[in-house]
């Protein structure tokens, strides 16, 4: 006598049930056994850490009494401690690892290690996407605002729309450094600074100070939107061919400034960027005027004032300082060459 179909189906059920199990215990011993190898690694790491700090401060001292010979072979060993330090950082990139102060507060202790190179660059590409739509969102907001909606509500939601997207990038960034991007020095801090900035606007009651800004810093929103459009359309296609060279990290992100690599191809935005530094100390100066006026009551005023002043310092200097390396290092081929 046949089955019935139904009892076929579940006997068919079962058996693939049983199997999904055995699947599972093997997934569950293969995830202990690569928690225990991460743990290994990452004690390994540390240990190296140390040893390496130890012999640096070693040889330290020992270069004070040691003859030429001995020099060069301090400064070679030198090179290679740097080496492995940053061998050991591309290696930390897939492993766990504690989280900073800012994430700890913001997302607890929560492991954001992304272990698989796919999972890494899907991160990246989306972080990056997230940048080039609200750069384009932000910008028709500042435009609707300044030119069409003369009104405190819709002022309010454009610039509670500056917070989150200032605040969602710096964590975005923490992820993305956490997991091997090489994001560093004044392009990380700029972010937080903008947070605040951002969030000070936001607060800044309506009067006649705020209205006396208003069109200053809404067509300040729209350059700004459309310099750093331009930056991600020409640093991604620079960034592509660097790759394809193996000459920059795969997790290398487009920046709100000028970095070293961007010397060759992108010298032309140069001028975009100073002029938008030299907005931001105008805006600083412009809020230093408006902070001295009799009539002004808000605390507002003058902390926006000095929040545009340290951007402006931050942004200018750190470009100032890239680009005066580069001259350096270019002038030192050339007469090296000569």
């Amino acid at each position: 006598m046949s089955k019935p179909k139904f009892q076929t189906e579940w006997d068919e059920i079962d058996e693939e049930y049983q199997q999904l199990q055995e699947t599972h215990k093997i997934y569950r011993q293969k995830l202990e056994e690569l928690t225990n190898l991460q743990a290994t690694c990452s004690n390994a790491i540390s240990k190296q850490r140390k040893c390496l700090k130890d012999l640096r401060r070693s040889l330290k001292k020992c270069a004070q009494t040691s003859d030429e010979k001995q020099l060069e072979l301090i400064t070679d060993i030198k090179t290679q401690i740097k080496e492995k330090e940053n061998v050991f950082f591309d290696m930390e990139a897939y492993l766990p690892k504690k989280n900073g102060l800012y994430l700890n507060l913001v997302l607890g202790n929560v492991n954001i290690t992304l272990l698989s190179n796919q999972a890494k660059f899907a991160y990246k590409d989306e972080y990056e996407k997230f940048k080039l739509y609200m750069t384009i969102i932000l910008m028709f907001g500042a435009i609707t605002c300044l030119f069409f909606l003369n009104c405190r509500v819709t002022d309010e939601i454009f610039n509670f729309l500056l917070v989150w997207y200032y605040c969602t990038l710096t964590i975005r960034e923490s992820i993305l450094m956490s997991n091997g991007s090489r994001i560093k020095g004044w392009w990380v801090s700029h972010h937080y600074v903008s947070t605040f900035l951002s969030g000070v606007m936001l607060t800044w009651p309506e009067g006649p100070m705020y209205q006396m800004f208003r069109s200053q810093f809404l067509a300040f929103s729209i350059y700004q939107s459309f310099v750093q459009f331009l930056q991600y359309y020409y640093q991604s296609g620079c960034l592509y061919r660097l790759r394809a060279l193996g000459e920059r990290n795969q997790l290398d992100l487009t920046v709100e400034g000028f970095q070293s690599w961007m010397w060759r191809g992108l010298t032309f935005l140069l001028p975009f960027l100073f002029f938008g530094h030299f907005w931001q100390l105008y805006n600083s100066v412009t809020l230093f005027r408006l902070a001295g006026h009799e009539d002004c009551k808000e605390w507002q005023v003058f902390m926006l004032a000095l929040t545009f002043l340290v951007l402006f310092l931050g942004n200018f200097l750190t470009t100032v300082k890239v680009v005066h390396q580069k001259v350096q290092k270019n002038q030192e081929k050339v007469q090296k060459n000569d």
